[in-house]
């Protein structure tokens, strides 16, 4: 080291400058660099004695590695730190729709047992009622409201249930139920309620479509969704509320229509949390679409002889969400295993180049999929 030394004095100019045009402190970051690597012929070197070339292999204290091991650290810090902002956020602010008065409206019609004979009674009373809660919502002030309201009571709606009290809730069929070889049951994300219903709908007008007229669609708004930026998002909570309604509606359909028709479960974001608790049900199919995890950690966990499948767009932002699930001021919080992962043990079908909305959008991968799965074709299903 003292030849070293020497050497790099002489060799440094007046300006500190190195005679090879190098300044005094690039020597310096050369040495201190040389020293991280090793002496000549040590396992960190670029060369070995005789100055013949050596692959180059990163040491323990190689600082790339050291970075990334840096960075990989605190993420699962921050996963958890971001959830519990959450978490505290929706637990100190007050909601505003807990501020919001409810939106009245009469309660529910009593409605006969379900059955091929008694469908018609209960669309036209279901209708009635909507119409109903239409003008109370107008009388209410709330317009927007009375209008998805006076929507639901059109003549062509038909509806299985219907409760506009509240966010609200309602079950509509697209198709004949009464004669129909197979039935979807569609349970919706989080944030659909009776003023965002529209969008819901769509998705069961655009898999009705694809499925064919042998098909009823039900578009299953059963339960209270959580909203997206809210304590209830991040837990189970609502799901494991909903999911005996669920599978109370699968028992009065086979006691409705027997054993015949398959019924199949698709579920889309928050809802696959519903239908995983909902599994044990009478379901052949059961399809998790735009999933952030289900809350149990894997198939085996659903309790079901239902297929179970699975599939997320390549631009859903869902895909970002922590698979994680963890206990937080005393609330379990997350979703657990990536329901499109090995572990999880789903069908994994392909689901396109689609972001979080996309899933039944008319023409496209993911719906080709759904339908083809209703239609028990399953030999169909394109894989990702």
């Amino acid at each position: 080291m003292g030849l070293r030394r020497r050497h790099e004095a002489a060799v440094t100019d007046a300006d500190g400058r190195t005679g090879g045009g190098r300044s005094a402190g690039d020597v310096q970051r050369h040495r201190q660099d040389a020293g991280a690597r090793g002496a000549p012929g040590s396992e960190g070197d670029d060369r070995a004695e005789g100055g013949e070339p050596r692959r180059r292999r990163r040491s323990a204290g190689d600082p790339v590695r050291e970075r990334r091991g840096r960075l990989g650290r605190p993420l699962g810090r921050l996963c958890r730190a971001l959830l519990a902002a959450l978490v505290t956020g929706a637990v100190v602010v007050p909601l505003s729709a807990a501020a919001r008065p409810r939106i009245p409206a009469p309660p529910p019609a009593a409605l006969a047992p379900l059955s091929t004979a008694t469908l018609t009674g209960t669309y036209e009373a279901n209708r009635a009622d909507a119409a109903e809660a239409s003008r109370m919502a107008a009388a209410h002030g709330d317009q927007d409201r009375a209008a998805a309201d006076r929507a639901m009571a059109a003549p062509d709606r038909h509806l299985l249930a219907f409760d506009g009290r509240g966010t609200g809730r309602t079950t509509e069929v697209l198709g004949d139920l009464a004669t129909a070889e197979h039935i979807a049951i569609l349970v919706p994300e989080s944030d659909t309620t009776l003023d965002t219903y529209d969008r819901f709908r769509a998705t069961a007008l655009a898999l009705h479509r694809a499925a064919g007229p042998r098909t009823a669609v039900i578009a299953w708004l059963g339960y209270d969704t959580p909203r997206m930026l809210s304590t209830a998002a991040l837990t189970t909570t609502r799901a494991e509320q909903a999911a005996p309604g669920l599978e109370a509606f699968v028992r009065r359909l086979r006691a409705a229509f027997g054993p015949l028709p398959g019924i199949s479960l698709l579920c889309h974001s928050y809802g696959t949390a519903v239908c995983a608790r909902a599994a044990g049900t009478d379901v052949q199919d059961i399809a998790l679409v735009g999933s952030p995890g289900t809350g149990l950690d894997s198939v085996a966990g659903l309790h079901t002889r239902a297929r179970v499948w699975a599939a997320r767009g390549a631009g859903d932002w869902i895909a970002d969400v922590p698979h994680v699930r963890t206990d937080l001021f005393g609330t379990r919080v997350g979703f657990g295993t990536d329901p499109v992962s090995p572990a999880y043990g789903a069908r994994v079908f392909a689901a396109g180049d689609g972001g979080h909305s996309d899933y039944f959008k008319p023409g496209s991968v993911p719906l080709a999929n759904l339908a083809r799965i209703v239609l028990g074709r399953t030999s169909e299903v394109t894989h990702a």
